[in-house]
């Protein structure tokens, strides 16, 4: 799928990463009034950049494995869970920003529930922005550090997407519009827990909820829906499934495909995923 243009609703609702001003179109470059400017690479994605980050972004290996593994349906049940819940908490959304959205995969899926809507996903992994910007044609990708600020205008957003990803919450705040819904994907304490020996992955915090509850002070949780079934994975898809996400920084590829081989299929592991929405008090 060709990378669609940037839809003027959507370039409206964007902000310069250095001076917070308005963007539009100055000849084929992006920018504000200020003289800021930005290039939108000839894979789709635009890069609202300030400067320089300190985060590790995901690698283009990470984001294939990703890619296949999505592509393959294992995490259709926490997709579902997301859409129903965008669908039924903000039914007449009309800008959907997914931070930390990687491939567009879960954005996507969404916009399919919202009729009105169009999306923005942001992350920081230039690979993960060039595939989300043939996700989907109401989809724009922008590379951009959340932890530096979101590049989007004040109340702006009808609903904001964090799926397994780190979440600002203060710039979630900002941008969300009046009635705005966060909706937040988060792993429970038994997801994957029957590969993290065999495989080598990293667990996930037991006390992750309730760091989420602390970081997310300034809203109120409501509907919650529980994602929980059991993947039967071939060695392919769990491969891709480690060297995805964080644990592909410690695994050795060698290594793990021994493991692997010890391992009969289908590979048992369990879908554990809670989506809850959020809205600020």
């Amino acid at each position: 799928m060709p990378a669609a243009p940037i839809a003027d609703e959507t370039l409206a609702a964007l902000a310069c990463p250095v001076c917070g001003g308005g963007l539009r179109m100055h000849g084929a470059a992006i920018g504000c009034d200020a003289g800021h400017r930005f290039d939108r690479a000839k894979q789709g994605h635009l890069a609202l950049l300030a400067g320089r980050t300190a985060f590790a972004s995901d690698t283009a290996e990470m984001v294939a494995a990703r890619d296949r593994f999505l592509d393959g349906g294992w995490y259709a049940p926490t997709a579902a869970a997301l859409a129903e819940a965008a669908a039924s908490e903000a039914p007449q959304a009309r800008l959907v920003l997914d931070v930390g959205g990687g491939t567009g995969w879960y954005a996507a899926r969404v916009l399919d529930a919202l009729p009105d809507a169009r999306a923005v996903s942001l992350d920081l992994s230039k690979p993960a922005a060039a595939r989300a910007a043939r996700a989907h044609p109401l989809l724009a990708s922008i590379v951009a550090d959340a932890w530096s600020g979101l590049p989007l205008q004040d109340g702006s957003v009808d609903v904001a997407l964090s799926v397994f990803a780190p979440r600002n919450a203060e710039e979630l705040a900002r941008v969300l519009a009046p009635g705005g819904v966060l909706l937040v994907a988060v792993p429970g304490p038994e997801h994957l827990a029957e590969l993290v020996e065999p495989l080598g992955m990293l667990r996930v915090d037991p006390r992750k909820q309730e760091r989420l509850a602390e970081r997310l002070g300034a809203f109120e949780r409501g509907a919650v829906r529980e994602v929980r079934e059991t993947l039967r994975l071939d060695r392919a898809a769990a491969r891709d499934l480690v060297l995805m996400g964080p644990s592909a920084f410690h695994a050795d590829p060698a290594q793990l495909d021994e493991r692997l081989a010890a391992l009969p299929e289908p590979i048992a592991a369990t879908l554990a995923v809670t989506v809850a929405a959020y809205r600020l008090r």
